[in-house]
């Protein structure tokens, strides 16, 4: 049956309302743990909204706590488990709200802008309003990595390839709207050091749980002090700087976040930029060890902006699961029966990918900790590893 057509703000209730797009269709297939809904015309919804697919498509798995997978090519966009259509649809109502509306005049004409900070901000064709999105939601980490295009920067290069005029300013000036490059020095230095003020004001409030009595720190910086010493002798170092040296700038950064964990995200970037070790691999590492807590769950999502800019390579993804099999495996014993959920955490804010999970998981190694505790940690893994396997054959299965 073929889909109907309703208001883009399904609020309001007039026949003559302009934007208009595809009713949301969806359609169940498999059964029991391979049980998924696919939505058949997720393409021609997205291209009422003008944003690409796959992000309603992940915001519904967001808010679902689901997997969800595309296929491009042949159309297909599926969450795993049952659900209904009316409750997708009340859920495409929320992304409307957070990542199309303007936030000025609720007209839905806007593009999404990633700024150099990694800020996004929807641009507003229809009042020239710039509004930003709540950047504390699990879809912004998936937007940054994969960037809409941006109609307006190839516009502008067309105009100036055809030897047409610029449209102009008020002033009669060119303007140039083709993003975050348009803005002047000063807008960017005053937009980044807000950005910086928002996070900090943002991690300011955590409730930080560990004991901070000056017995609990010193306990706490042995356990860690003894695991940092080993990193050099089991080839855990591939920068320049002894990481089993107390003066290297890893030591450094260790003690630092250990003893500074409320500085917030926005400080501990900043504390591995001036030790000139921000982009290292081994970096995240030292942090994954010393920041965490008893709440370390929790912790992820709220420092979920700090991994996701750090670690960029599969050196990195690497070197964070080096730093949880220290953690559990030296620091916190009694949290290896969490390891699962701490690997869903990074999974799901997209920081650590399915293949390098599974690669570390069916292979024991001495480059961290012991070979003992790399078989428990490994060991205590499983569930989430099976739960990857499962995914992966329901997703072949119906291909």
């Amino acid at each position: 049956m073929a889909a109907g057509v309703v208001n883009i703000r399904r609020d309001v209730d007039d026949k003559f309302y302009r934007y208009r797009m595809p009713l949301l269709m969806t359609k169940i297939e498999g059964k029991g743990n391979g049980i998924k809904t696919v939505i058949p015309n997720m393409s021609d919804v997205a291209r009422a909204l003008s944003r690409p697919p796959t992000y309603p498509t992940k915001f519904f798995g967001c808010e679902l706590g689901a997997q969800t997978s595309f296929d491009e090519k042949n159309d297909r966009y599926i969450v795993n488990g049952a659900h209904d259509a009316k409750k997708l649809r009340e859920l495409l109502d929320v992304f409307i709200e957070k990542f199309v509306l303007c936030k000025a005049c609720k007209n839905p004409e806007t593009d999404l802008i990633i700024t150099k900070n990694e800020e996004i901000i929807r641009d507003c064709k229809a009042c020239g309003e710039r509004t930003g999105v709540d950047m504390r939601h699990k879809l912004t980490t998936f937007i940054i990595k994969n960037p809409p295009k941006n109609p307006k920067k190839s516009k502008a290069k067309k105009a100036t390839a055809d030897g047409s005029p610029s449209p102009k300013g008020e002033n009669g000036d060119a303007e140039v709207d083709a993003g975050a490059e348009s803005d002047d020095e000063l807008t960017k230095r005053i937009k980044a050091e807000a950005a910086e003020l928002n996070a900090e004001s943002k991690l300011a409030k955590e409730d930080w749980s560990a004991d901070t009595s000056p017995e609990a720190v010193k306990a706490r910086m042995k356990a860690v002090e003894a695991s940092l010493a080993s990193v050099s002798l089991v080839g855990g170092a591939a920068d320049d700087d002894s990481e089993e040296d107390p003066d290297s700038p890893y030591a450094q950064l260790g003690r630092w976040v250990e003893e500074n964990r409320d500085a917030g995200a926005v400080e501990i970037y900043k504390k591995a930029d001036e030790l000139g070790i921000a982009k290292k691999h081994s970096t995240v590492q030292v942090i994954a060890q010393t920041l965490f807590t008893e709440n370390i769950v929790a912790e992820i999502e709220k420092y979920a902006p700090l991994f996701v800019k750090m670690v960029t390579s599969e050196k990195h993804q690497k070197s964070l699961l080096g730093g949880i099999e220290r953690f559990v495996g030296v620091t916190h014993p009694s949290l290896i029966p969490a390891v699962p959920k701490i690997l869903m955490a990074f999974y799901q804010i997209d920081v650590l990918e399915e293949e390098v999970i599974k690669q570390w998981g069916t292979h024991v190694s001495k480059k961290y900790v012991d070979r003992d505790t790399s078989k428990k940690v490994r060991k205590a893994s499983e569930p989430f590893l099976k739960w990857l396997d499962e995914a992966e054959d329901t997703e072949s299965e119906d291909e």
